[in-house]
């Protein structure tokens, strides 16, 4: 697999590449793959005024925090109606065409304009491994992390098939894997090797927690810079449904029972365990909610923490972004606690067979738009979303009106 270096030039999709050389000097900028190449882009302006994360102090970061946050707006009223009318104009009943026409008018008050466009499509997957899985809490070994990241390389994931089919790219980024990775390139943006074990303390440091944060948001204006215009969220990492579970347990006030499912399978002792391990970290952490970066660091993960950044950063990018399982709603609604305003950029897929992402959902006020009994993650449901939100719009654009089609109109 050849390393490319993005030199913002459009070629393809967008992107004119050359051959990259001397790789260690951009060691600190983001690695994307699309479709199984690495192609590295260099950001010239600064981000949220931090040119390097990995140098940044935490009292940086934290500025940087507050500038994205505050520049994070609604969504665009004026867009919203536009579209609504151009819906109700169309050969069909009022509001016929129920979720089709709700993600039609949220699509057009996000870019701000009554006909809005999708220029590209991709799945931002974020890779990281967990210190609690050496407290038993998943039926799959640790390496599977590393293995699987391979496999999304090769476009030959499940996310990365579902993605195609729907005409989208995987952006595949490592922030936290515990092994060594081959190239070496592709551990760039690693912010450590894996958390620390949760059930024994913090996660993370809050400036590894802000650094993530910071990594996943980069890694979504690049994505956005080259044209991408609709995101999803995706994630690999063994044992992350345990830091998600407690994430949502803290942050929506439900049980660790309510919200804590089996993952890649447990079965009901080892279950009980895990709901456990949950409970000993929540406690021995000293959790205040009120705080959700500081949550976010003790019993978050590296990936996690790098979603909340790509959805806070697609939100001041004004660009929608499709929700995943509960890994993705886990970081989801940690970046509500940080800036409300980004649920409404926010497009539900599933309904994760994980309990706890139903329930992360109702408490940023959406609902599942498919239920097809998954729970695999990387982004998978997400990406099931990308024909929909075509259709959505190709309603708005190619659909005939009363007046155009010589229909009748009814009294609806």
């Amino acid at each position: 697999m050849k390393a490319k270096l993005s030199l913002g030039e459009r070629r393809d999709r967008g992107i004119g590449f050359r051959r990259l050389r001397g790789v260690r000097r951009y060691a600190h900028l983001p690695i994307i793959l699309f479709e199984g190449d690495i192609k590295m882009n260099i950001i010239n302006e600064k981000f949220h005024n931090l040119e390097d994360v990995k140098k940044a102090s935490e009292e940086e970061l934290e500025r940087g925090l507050q500038e994205l946050i505050t520049n994070i707006t609604g969504l665009d009223e004026k867009s919203l109606a536009g579209m609504q009318a151009r819906l109700d104009a169309k050969i069909k009943p009022l509001r016929s065409l129920g979720v089709l026409e709700d993600i039609a008018q949220q699509i057009a008050g996000i870019q701000g304009t009554a006909e809005p466009k999708i220029t590209g499509k991709a799945v931002l997957l974020m890779a990281g491994d967990h210190g609690v899985v050496a407290e038993g809490v998943s039926a799959a070994p640790q390496e599977v992390t590393a293995e699987l990241f391979y496999a999304y390389m090769n476009k030959n994931g499940g996310v990365n098939v579902i993605a195609r089919s729907g005409g989208g790219d995987v952006i595949a980024t490592d922030i936290g894997i515990v092994g060594p990775l081959n190239p070496p390139e592709l551990m760039a943006n690693r912010v450590k090797n894996g958390t620390d074990n949760m059930a024994k303390g913090p996660a993370m440091s809050r400036k590894e927690a802000l650094q993530a944060l910071f990594t996943g948001a980069k890694v979504a204006r690049d994505a956005i810079d080259s044209g991408i215009n609709l995101l999803a969220t995706g994630e690999v990492g063994i044992g992350n449904t345990t830091p998600s579970s407690a994430l949502i347990s803290v942050f929506t006030g439900c049980s660790i029972e309510e919200v804590t499912g089996r993952g890649t399978g447990i079965k009901d002792d080892a279950l009980i365990h895990k709901q456990e391990i949950i409970k000993k970290a929540i406690e021995i952490n000293n959790i205040d909610i009120k705080d959700p970066v500081g949550t976010l660091a003790k019993i978050g993960g590296l990936e996690i923490a790098a979603l909340v950044g790509a959805i806070l950063e697609a939100a001041y990018k004004k660009v929608p972004i499709i929700l995943d399982g509960i890994i993705s709603t886990a970081a989801a609604v940690t970046a509500a606690q940080i800036a409300p305003l980004v649920a409404k950029y926010m497009i539900s897929s599933h309904s994760s067979e994980e309990k706890g992402c139903r329930i992360g959902l109702e408490q940023l006020g959406l609902e599942p738009r498919i239920a097809f009994n998954m729970r695999l993650g990387e982004g998978t449901g997400a990406a099931l979303m990308f024909p929909t939100i075509d259709t959505a719009l190709r309603v708005a654009d190619e659909m005939a009106t009363y007046e155009a089609a010589g229909v009748t109109t009814g009294d609806y």
